[in-house]
């Protein structure tokens, strides 16, 4: 790692520091919009439950109701539309996913516009629920702020994507929870250590507890990321000089999902709260806060329970076997001792349900644990200790370390070339 600070300091890589300089100022025009409030709309003090993860990738913006409070949420949804419309549901949008880079840029434009339509949706579902008293004319003007908030990100992502380094949209999502975590800090500090809840030597005890056990977490998410299992594959018709057939490896992460189950399974049980706080009956509105919603038990155990069904289903949506077994065959390549054909999509399958099985648990204790934290610790709800913007966090991380990595890499080949 301080190699490649080392090398990244190198005259010869300015270029790809004016990148890195391009992303962080872009970075920070998104925090600073976060802090530009709608000025006739309030900030709502209720609980936002299943919106909070919504709230932590704005940077606190939904709570405030700043200009970026949907922050880039609608594009999210909106891809993960499209992608469940490439499984044979639409034949259109297989066939683009079929064409490759041209089929790829289609389906781009059509998630962006689809993630506009959405803002605007959400923009105005939002403003009904927790703006109560607004006339029409002012929904109907918060929502098209907060829509032209969401079109000036995406175009802010695109911009770090193409001109600066790692993926635009990603990084505004990671730079919304960090933005968020210093507060969080200083409220467990309060609450700890000057509160007068507890003497200032147990405060400050349970507080380097507190920042101990949230350290430890983080270094478990990271292994989880990085953690994958290597399939050996040998390729019969490439040789490597006098050593036969060459061997490499099919990489299969032990948490091939990420963090789309946990944000499937939020916004699948966001339904019936939406729903029901649109109506406005208040028996209807009980039920639901006391069945549905997953700070109660019974909707606690609902949440497990969808985060590991949508383990399961986007994993095999990602890691298809039989796609896998395809590829395999048509590039000459067979795993040792395994039949190409049905016998290696089944060991692939098998593979992939025990990780699936392992990295979905690790989710579900991250998913759950600010829940239990919440409910146990005393302390106010802004304060969590792990939790699915952790884990967006530490992906985010490793993937634009990676990309910078790989191109200081990549530059340093081409100059040794240039040299012989």
């Amino acid at each position: 790692m301080f190699a490649s600070m080392k090398q990244l300091l190198s005259p010869s890589n300015k270029d790809l520091r004016k990148r890195i300089y391009f992303t962080l100022m872009c970075l920070g025009l998104f925090c600073l919009g976060t802090t530009i409030t709608i000025p006739w709309a309030s900030a709502v003090y209720q609980e936002l439950g299943f919106l909070e993860i919504f709230n932590l990738m704005s940077g606190g913006g939904l709570r405030s109701f700043s200009i970026f409070a949907l922050g880039v949420s609608p594009y999210i949804t909106a891809s993960i539309i499209t992608q469940l419309l490439q499984m044979d549901i639409i034949p259109y949008f297989k066939e683009l996913k079929e064409e490759g880079y041209t089929g790829r840029q289609k389906i781009n434009r059509i998630t962006r516009y689809l993630g506009i339509i959405f803002a605007f949706l959400q923009g105005y579902i939002l403003t009904i629920v927790y703006m109560k008293g607004m006339g029409t004319a002012e929904i109907l003007k918060t929502s098209l702020v907060m829509t032209a908030g969401t079109c000036f990100l995406l175009w802010i992502g695109d911009q770090v994507t193409s001109k600066g380094i790692g993926n635009g949209m990603s990084l505004l999502i990671m730079a919304g929870i960090i933005q968020s975590m210093p507060s969080m800090f200083v409220t467990t500090f309060q609450s700890l250590v000057l509160s007068g809840t507890y003497t200032t030597l147990i405060g400050s005890l349970l507080f380097t507890l507190f920042v101990i056990i949230y350290i430890l977490i983080i270094v478990g998410v990271v292994f989880i990321q990085i953690a994958e299992r290597r399939i050996p594959i040998q390729y019969s018709n490439r040789t490597n000089s006098a050593y036969g057939a060459q061997t490499s490896f099919l990489p299969i992460k032990l948490n091939s999902a990420g963090v789309m189950p946990v944000i499937f399974a939020s916004t699948l049980i966001a339904i019936p709260t939406t729903i029901v706080n649109l109506i406005g009956n208040t028996n209807a509105i009980n039920f639901v806060n006391n069945y549905i919603e997953y700070t109660s038990l019974t909707g606690f155990i609902l949440y497990i329970l969808l985060i590991f069904f949508f383990g399961y289903f986007y994993t095999f949506i990602e890691m298809n076997p039989e796609e896998m077994a395809k590829n395999l065959n048509k590039n000459g390549g067979y795993i040792p001792g395994i039949r190409p054909g049905n016998d290696t999509v089944k060991y692939v399958s098998n593979i992939i349900k025990r990780l699936t099985v392992v990295g979905t648990f690790f989710l579900v204790i991250i998913a759950g644990l600010p829940i239990v934290f919440s409910k146990f610790s005393g302390l106010p709800s802004s304060v969590t200790i792990g939790g699915t913007g952790l884990l967006i966090v530490v992906g985010v991380a490793i993937e634009t370390y990676k990309q910078i990595e790989s191109s200081l890499v990549s530059r340093s080949y081409k100059r040794g070339r240039r040299r012989r």
